[in-house]
């Protein structure tokens, strides 16, 4: 991972050109983008790099709600974020665009999820994925955690901001994917035909009876997993999962 885009546009160009050249079976060249590497190029300079091979970017938004950007510090407002993606599929790039639920807590969850589905429907970028909040041990969110100033959300709430979000978007043709390890519900679809069966699905998981287990590395015997209701505040290699009505999904 990292913001492969921010190298020099003449060093991309040689390093695209090397790649089709080593590898003539190669069909597709894609790259880590961010806010600030797409600012910092020219369309110009964009379309260069998409004549050279460079087929996609990807892009992370978080969140379409400046509150939660700005607690996070992304070091963008949703405006700055939605203009570079914008940039980018003007200069013919294909775009990957990755949004993180329960990133709002519980005292910004409508205004994260409606947010971040009017930020993507501006984009409307070729692919969207829908990842999990997942805490890090070490980091300041992880102290805000245990301070309790920040409440990690359970699947119940992650299914009602997951509802809301589908409800709100509205982005003809872009490929939708909810698939992550982190994701408690596997989605996948293709906006906006299959919204509806999307929202079904949450739905009908929202109305069953929710059992979720952690399993995790810490505190774990012999170097196995300890499954726990408990969701911990961190540990290493946290891994949720949910049980509806007994049914692994």
């Amino acid at each position: 991972d990292g913001d492969a885009l921010m190298r020099k546009t003449d060093e991309l160009l040689e390093i695209l050109a090397m790649v089709y050249s080593l590898f003539p079976e190669c069909q597709r060249v894609t790259c880590y983008a961010s806010p600030r590497s797409l600012q910092v190029k020219t369309e110009e300079e964009l379309r260069r790099l998409r004549e050279s091979g460079l087929k996609m970017v990807y892009m992370g938004l978080e969140s379409g709600c400046d509150a939660v950007l700005e607690r996070m510090q992304k070091g963008h407002t949703a405006a700055a974020i939605v203009a570079a993606g914008q940039k980018a599929r003007r200069a013919g790039l294909a775009l990957s665009v990755t949004a993180i639920s329960g990133l709002g807590s519980r005292e910004l969850l409508r205004e994260h999820a409606v947010d971040t589905a009017r930020a993507l429907s501006a984009m409307n970028p070729e692919y969207i994925g829908l990842l999990t909040l997942m805490v890090e041990p070490g980091t300041p969110l992880e102290k805000w955690v245990r301070e309790g100033s920040f409440t990690v959300l359970g699947p119940e709430d992650i299914l009602r901001e997951t509802e809301l979000l589908l409800q709100h978007i509205d982005s003809e043709g872009s490929v939708f994917r909810m698939n992550h390890a982190s994701n408690y519900l596997t989605l996948k679809g293709t906006l906006n035909q299959d919204r509806d069966a999307m929202l079904e699905r949450v739905r009908r998981c929202e109305q069953r009876t929710v059992k979720y287990y952690y399993f995790t590395e810490e505190a774990a015997p012999e170097g196995g997993f300890l499954c726990t209701q408990a969701a911990p505040a961190c540990g290493r290699n946290v891994f949720p999962c949910c049980l509806f009505a007994g049914n692994l999904l």
